[in-house]
């Protein structure tokens, strides 16, 4: 078993685990240590939980409570792939904490959860902006009111939080050149993570961390039309920490790389032209 932790926040906590196990191997009890939901996107392997056995495939889920034992196993295909979110008690009291919701070991791979757990793991990749902070609480959110059959309302609409939302993304733009993570922004704006980020995408249409990305790259865009500043130092200006994340992220905007937009403001239009056409 590997495990890579991929996030380390207050609320919430996200590792990659890859594990190679077959039928082979003697299985062992393990505790959950805390609340958690894990996403099979590859794989398989038994479960034996509260006296109970199940089967876990690619988009099951794997339910974690506080202390629950549990003992994985392999007996009919070799290793599985999880992504899996560990939640603060305080997250999980506002999402929904009653002890049968998170006692139930797993659930089987359901529409409502699939969706969102590949797009958890398109997070992970770095193939989406969304964080995974703001993924990990919906695909947690998602899950409880599937097993209870009751939506959350967002509760919001009145002017006092709309406008809580709007100057939340005043900051979040004139400080998007720093490291901000949602938690940040939901202090910003007086609330707890899970209210704000719903609160914030109710009103804006966006989350906290994609408004994140497109200001950096609305900024970057400037930058490479009105300077001749390096590419680099623009990607690391703005508040990418990583060039390579920048020039695909850019180039998933944009449909060019920042070279090519770069000659493109400065007169070559082909070059969006081509693209265009080519779509």
């Amino acid at each position: 078993m590997t495990a890579t932790t991929l996030l380390d926040g207050k609320s919430i906590s996200v590792s990659d685990f890859r594990c190679d196990a077959g039928p082979g191997d003697k299985p062992f009890a393990e505790a959950h240590r805390c609340h958690s939901i894990s996403y099979v996107r590859k794989g398989s392997f038994g479960l034996r939980c509260r006296g109970k056995s199940h089967e876990l495939v690619a988009g099951s889920v794997l339910i974690g409570h506080p202390g629950d034992e549990y003992t994985c196993t392999h007996e009919h295909v070799c290793g599985d792939e999880c992504l899996s979110f560990f939640l603060s008690p305080e997250l999980v009291e506002t999402i929904g904490d009653r002890g049968a919701i998170w006692q139930v070991g797993c659930a089987p791979p359901l529409s409502e959860l699939v969706v969102l757990g590949e797009l958890a793991q398109s997070a992970a990749d770095g193939s989406s902006d969304i964080g995974l902070d703001e993924i990990g609480q919906l695909l947690a959110s998602r899950f409880v009111e599937v097993v209870t059959g009751k939506p959350r309302k967002a509760g919001f609409g009145a002017a006092r939080d709309r406008r809580r939302a709007v100057e939340t993304a005043l900051w979040i733009d004139a400080h998007s050149h720093l490291s901000i993570g949602l938690e940040d922004a939901a202090e910003q704006a007086g609330l707890s993570a899970f209210h704000f980020l719903r609160l914030f995408s109710d009103t804006l249409g966006v989350t906290p961390h994609q408004y994140l990305v497109r200001s950096r790259l609305r900024h970057a865009a400037r930058r490479l039309a009105d300077d001749d500043s390096a590419i680099t130092d623009i990607a690391y200006d703005v508040g990418f920490g990583d060039l390579s994340n920048f020039v695909r992220t850019f180039h998933r905007a944009a449909g060019a790389s920042p070279s090519r937009f770069r000659q493109a403001s400065r007169g070559d239009r082909k070059i969006f032209q081509e693209r265009f056409a080519l779509n």
